[in-house]
């Protein structure tokens, strides 16, 4: 997936609050090297087929995950995960052109007593905790870093197994345990995760160990309170709210409130549809320009997702109001417009309109010297629901993202 040369650059310190009342805490800077575009400002077609086959596998995955969880017949989507599968195999038949950056907003996390650090991708479309196990002996294992249960007293095997499918008929599996988990100061005791026994070959270069989901415990693949929700309850933080701030330097993720060094003015709160899963806000609109393109439709915020998809239709009407842009790449719902007069595309819930930045919404050219940029924004029914999209970094780089457990909400501000 990616060269192992590309290892993401992470600290992880625990940063005292300026104000204990207004900010009790804890911030975990992230570093982030990423887009799909190369280091001579072209569009990374290759990466972006497979970003977009893995993220049509973990939601195809989440939304099985869900319809379990409340007893329902989890419904196989064979055509999404077909087309996941003719993303991988086509990404897989072209030689990858360039291998600079990864993927993932990282940090480094332990588990167990004494502590066994891993590097994790924070993500808030997914909402299970897994790190390779001692016990896994693929090749995919053989450069991460590996828990090891024996070695922990504080670690208790549960009964049950973790399994996600990828198109490719790859998976990450592997059994249930119990352990205390600490994430920059916020530790928890008896947290459900997997040491994952079997790590699919798609994780084989990408520098991250493992994962920890944000989102909603309906969509845990092991029906177990997520960390965060846990850390609530246990109440290792003093709200139960995080917050993102991704750019190209300064970024952070702050657990048990808000940074208010970070953003200017209020935060604009949207509630959340909980019976969803994920971090999903109804009533959005998407301007090109003045005018809503698109409007009264729902959106996942996720960081784990690099751009944005909206359903096809919707996404076809959005560049029809954007003047010069084309059809770059049909299959994979992309589009090309002018560089030298990038759109004003902006997202809105009834309040503010959020811009994407002209630097945001630019994948890269299409071909060194052609003047055509890639936009951020693709068409791909990633198997959500009807008129649902995800909304990425592409979107999340241009504000200030609240995630709130206490008011079931997602809320916004103006970077500082």
């Amino acid at each position: 997936m990616f060269c192992k040369a590309t290892l993401i650059s992470v600290a992880l310190a625990l940063i005292a609050a300026a104000s204990p009342v207004e900010q009790g805490g804890i911030s975990i800077p992230l570093t982030k090297r990423s887009t799909l575009t190369n280091q001579d400002g072209t569009f990374n077609h290759d990466k972006a087929i497979l970003a977009t086959a893995k993220t049509m596998d973990k939601h195809h995955a989440n939304v099985a995950n869900r319809e379990k969880n409340l007893g329902r017949p989890a419904k196989r989507n064979d055509e999404v995960l077909a087309r996941a599968d003719a993303s991988l195999a086509k990404r897989q038949n072209e030689a990858l052109t360039d291998e600079e950056d990864d993927l993932e907003w990282a940090g480094t996390i332990s588990i167990g007593t004494p502590a066994q650090n891993f590097l994790i991708d924070f993500d808030t479309g997914s909402s299970d905790l897994w790190v390779p196990s001692s016990s896994c002996r693929s090749s995919t294992c053989s450069k991460k870093k590996k828990y090891k249960a024996s070695s922990s007293s504080t670690s208790s095997e549960k009964s049950g197994s973790f399994s996600i499918q990828y198109g490719d008929g790859s998976t990450v599996s592997g059994p249930v345990y119990t352990d205390d988990v600490n994430v920059a100061g916020v530790k928890v005791t008896d947290q459900y995760f997997s040491p994952v026994t079997t790590l699919s070959s798609s994780f084989q270069d990408d520098p991250i160990d493992g994962l920890l989901g944000l989102a909603y415990p309906a969509i845990s693949n092991l029906n177990q309170s997520p960390f965060f929700n846990t850390a609530i309850k246990e109440k290792a933080v003093s709200e139960g709210v995080f917050a993102f701030k991704l750019a190209s330097s300064g970024s952070e993720l702050y657990l048990g409130g808000t940074n208010k060094k970070l953003y200017s003015g209020d935060i604009e709160y949207h509630n959340v549809d909980t019976s969803t899963g994920f971090w999903q806000i109804t009533g959005a609109k998407v301007y090109s320009g003045s005018k809503a393109a698109v409007s009264n439709f729902e959106t996942i915020i996720d960081s784990g997702t690099t751009i944005i998809y909206g359903p096809p239709s919707d996404v076809e009407k959005l560049y029809a109001a954007i003047s010069g842009s084309a059809v770059y790449d049909s299959s994979q719902g992309y589009y090309s417009y002018p560089c030298d007069s990038p759109p004003t595309v902006a997202f809105s819930w009834g309040g503010k309109k959020w811009e994407i930045s002209a630097d945001n919404f630019s994948l890269g050219e299409t071909e060194s010297g052609s003047g055509k940029c890639v936009g951020a924004i693709a068409g791909q029914d990633i198997g959500l629901g009807e008129g649902v999209w995800l909304l990425g970094d592409s979107f999340m780089k241009n504000v200030y993202s609240v995630f709130s457990f206490d008011d079931d909400a997602v809320g916004f501000a103006a970077l500082a």
